[in-house]
C-alpha cells in the first residue's frame, strides 16, 4: 500500500513540473507554423506566376517540416 501511494505522489507531482513546459511547446508549434504558411504563400506565389519549379521547391520544404 504505501509503495502504490509513492507512486501516485511521485506522478502526481512529476506531472505537474512539467506543465510549465507546455507554453514553450506551444510557442515552438506556432513558430512552425507561421514558417510552414510562409513557404506555403511563396509556393503558391510562384505557382500563380507560372513557376511551377520554384513552387515545387518551396511546398516540397514546407511538407518536410511536418516530418520532422
Amino acid at each position: 500500500m504505501k509503495n502504490l501511494i509513492l507512486t501516485l505522489f511521485i506522478l502526481l507531482f512529476a506531472s505537474s513540473a512539467f506543465a510549465g513546459s507546455c507554453p514553450m511547446m506551444a510557442k515552438s508549434v506556432d513558430a512552425k507554423i507561421a514558417e510552414v504558411q510562409k513557404l506555403k504563400d511563396a509556393g503558391m506565389k510562384a505557382h500563380n506566376s507560372g513557376d511551377h519549379a520554384k513552387s515545387e521547391e518551396l511546398l516540397s520544404k514546407a511538407l518536410e517540416m511536418f516530418k520532422g
